[in-house]
């Protein structure tokens, strides 16, 4: 493991809507900055995402000055979205959790990523990750809050599992549908040089100069099975995981991180296991 390093590092601007790769990306309490800051809603406040939309996997959004956005998407115009003003609040339903977000000010975002979907939906913002949503309390410890990520600040997966499941898939009853990308899994960050599954055992990480709590494998859904570069679904990864990684009732790939300290974590950095 002495040779284990970041491989890359993603950030979500809008959750659902494909990353962004950069070589750096400063850590906050409740994750990357700029990941997840922002989501859509349906008409209920409940939260959308590639589970009901899987067409959100063809559409892009960057992160501009100021914590805004610029969506693109196929047959769309792009849009930039500023953040708004916090001038009060919309419910928003993420799984089981009640927070609050401020709509975005711009009519016309909304009816931009309704068109795009053909679905009423609005474009919402967390305007305050220390406040507005505790991570589930089973795994927390007190004042641990995230964005409108699934569930934790961040995801770690590794490329050596990513390997070993190919693998798997390849000899399973779907093999034309390997070998998957990585970009299934949506993590944040990706850590090579380590042996297959060796996250499994890991409960404190240290990337460059930040640390992490490893707080819990993460359950993986119908998400995986959709391709990110044609919105189409198929049986894998899920099938493979279904047979060979199930543990605890769920799908697992891949390790949900609480950052411990704050900094600037760097493709290359050299990634420790701690305990």
């Amino acid at each position: 493991m002495g040779n284990a390093l970041l491989q890359s590092i993603h950030v979500h601007p809008v959750k659902a809507f494909r990353g962004l790769a950069p070589r750096e990306a400063v850590v906050e309490p409740w994750g990357l900055a700029g990941d997840r800051r922002w989501a859509l809603i349906d008409d209920g406040g409940k939260v959308v995402t590639q589970r009901q939309q899987p067409r959100l996997a063809l559409a892009a959004a960057e992160l501009v000055p100021g914590g805004g956005v610029r969506l693109s998407a196929p047959g769309m115009d792009p849009l930039t979205v500023a953040v708004p003003r916090p001038v009060g609040t919309v419910p928003v339903e993420i799984f089981r959790d009640k927070v609050e977000g401020i709509l975005a000010e711009d009519v016309t975002a909304h009816a931009w990523c309704s068109h795009y979907l053909g679905a009423d939906v609005r474009l919402v913002h967390m305007d305050d990750p220390a406040t507005r949503r505790p991570v589930d309390p089973e795994y927390a410890r007190p004042g641990e809050t995230v964005s409108f990520a699934d569930g934790y600040p961040l995801l770690l997966t590794t490329a050596a599992s990513l390997d070993a499941l190919n693998s798997l898939i390849a000899q399973g009853a779907h093999p034309a549908e390997g070998p998957l990308p990585m970009n299934r899994f949506r993590p944040n960050v990706v850590v090579a040089g380590t042996a297959a599954w060796a996250e499994d055992g890991w409960s404190r990480v240290a990337v460059g100069e930040v640390t992490f709590r490893v707080a819990k494998m993460c359950g993986r859904c119908v998400v995986t099975t959709t391709d990110q570069g044609t919105a189409a679904r198929g049986k894998e990864p899920l099938a493979s995981l279904g047979r060979h990684r199930r543990i605890g009732g769920k799908l697992v790939f891949g390790q949900n991180l609480v950052p411990l300290s704050p900094g600037t974590i760097r493709v290359g950095d050299p990634v420790t296991v701690l305990e």
